[in-house]
């Protein structure tokens, strides 16, 4: 075999290097993929559906779970994996951590683009403390697992709650709780720098939520806060929140760690006592307020022009999670992939579940269906039953009325897959407002101009 020539070696992995640079450099909006819900569509339609008809090309996940790492593989989506929290102790054995690697991460990497591995979540916020204790451990140990395994382009972090704040009235006053300062986050900060790793947050302006100071909490036009000691003045408490980390990390002298943002987000609906925090208006307003100042690349007042890695809470409202009924309404997306609200993440003319073969990732704008014509959505002919039953089940799970196919009902009778998936289908496509692209049904689904209806079985139309 022919020795390459040293500067052509060299030469290539400069390439390389600035080509992982440029990858890592330019962020889009990224989104908290959470999966406490019954009524979720499979993961394979996620990552599509993400990919075709949003601008969102990065997601974080709170376990590895297989089939979600299976199905972002050649999406070109960035995926985070975290770690369970009570792995944490065991992961301080750098043997037990390669075995952790080659389990979870090896069989999936690099098809699928994992970016991170967080060590747990929220830590610090939540303990115990045997699990605060050997936080930093775990986290050098399972970078060095990666550097055995020859991987090189995934990094290690762990997210945050803002609990590790003192309470301040101003950014510049800030400064990390005592005691996990010195112990904890100084030589967790350390291992940011020496391994160029972020240090992972999670500010939420909606956790300090007043009616007096919602204009401040909602990206909201507003007078503005004005921080006497910097001389500062904030127009958003994301910002507010933001600088608050910034100068606790300088204090210990870390301010030349990057910063990403981990979850923030906003609730579209609550309880009674939630109100009027948690609403449709205020989640837009937050969220949507949020990318905007993202897309701006204006950073903060004391980071101004930077550029913070950032992912909303949440993909999906789930509805299994526990708490008040904010906790499961804090979505972008209803599980039938409608937007709650608009953010400002997805597409210009995309709506409706994801579809097939689509040529480019931006998709035509959908036409309706023309003022006084009739359409309906149909099986292909060549659609298989095992298909058709899963568009079947997915459909009749999402709220789309099934009840006219169900046993004695007016469309019971073919009792066939294929007629009771029609049903369902047509039923979906005129709900979601007529779009072609609402009847494609990854490739099964073809729209028709001939009524399906058959005697007392009435066919949306």
């Amino acid at each position: 075999m022919a020795v390459p020539h040293s500067s052509t070696c060299a030469a290539a992995t400069a390439a390389l290097l600035l080509l992982a640079t440029a990858i890592t450099a330019v962020h889009s909006i990224g989104v908290n993929y959470g999966t406490l819900g019954d009524n979720l569509p499979p993961p394979s339609q996620v990552a599509q559906f993400l990919k075709e008809k949003t601008t969102i090309d990065r997601i974080k996940i709170f376990d590895a779970n297989p089939d979600i790492l299976r199905a972002f593989a050649n999406t070109g989506i960035l995926v985070a994996v975290t770690v369970p929290n009570d792995l944490i102790p065991s992961l301080t054995d750098v043997g037990y951590a390669r075995r952790w690697i080659e389990a979870n991460i090896k069989p999936f990497y690099p098809q699928t683009k994992i970016n991170y591995i967080l060590v747990g979540n929220e830590i610090l916020h939540w303990g115990p403390q045997n699990l605060i204790d050997n936080l930093v451990p775990a986290m050098t140990s399972l970078h060095e697992a990666l550097v055995q395994e020859n991987i090189h382009y995934i990094k290690v972090t762990t997210a945050h709650s803002l609990a590790i704040l003192e309470p301040t009235e101003f950014p510049s006053l800030a400064r990390f709780r005592p005691g996990w300062d010195k112990a904890v986050l100084a030589p967790m900060l350390e291992f940011h720098r020496r391994t160029q790793t972020p240090f992972m947050v999670n500010p939420y302006p909606y956790f300090g939520y007043t009616p007096e100071k919602s204009d401040m909490a909602l990206f909201r036009p507003n007078r503005g806060v004005f921080d006497k000691y910097s001389r500062r003045t904030y127009g958003n408490m994301f910002d507010v929140l933001l600088d608050s980390i910034y100068v606790s990390m300088k204090k210990l002298g870390y301010g030349d760690v990057e910063i990403a943002v981990g979850e923030t987000g906003w609730a579209s609906q609550g309880e009674v006592f939630e109100q009027p925090k948690c609403s449709v208006a205020n989640a837009a307003s937050y969220n949507g307020g949020l990318v905007r100042h993202f897309n701006s690349g204006k950073g903060t007042p004391l980071m101004p022009k930077k550029s913070f890695e950032t992912y909303i809470f949440a993909l999906f409202n789930e509805n299994q999670k526990t708490g008040s009924m904010a906790e499961r309404n804090f979505g972008l997306f209803r599980p039938d992939f409608s937007p709650v609200y608009d953010a400002g993440v997805m597409r210009a003319g995309s709506s409706g579940p994801p579809g097939k073969n689509v040529p480019s990732p931006t998709l035509p704008t959908p036409t309706p269906t023309p003022v006084g014509g009739k359409k309906w959505c149909v099986p292909k002919a060549d659609a298989s039953d095992a298909a058709l039953q899963k568009n079947l089940d997915w459909v009749c799970s999402i709220g789309i009325d099934c009840k006219p196919i169900q046993p004695g009902a007016a469309c019971y009778n073919p009792n066939t897959v294929r007629d009771h998936a029609a049903f369902a289908m047509n039923s979906y496509y005129h709900a979601k407002g007529l779009f072609d692209i609402n009847c494609d049904f990854v490739g099964t689904g073809v729209v028709t101009t001939t009524d399906p209806s058959t005697g007392s079985c009435k066919y949306v139309s």
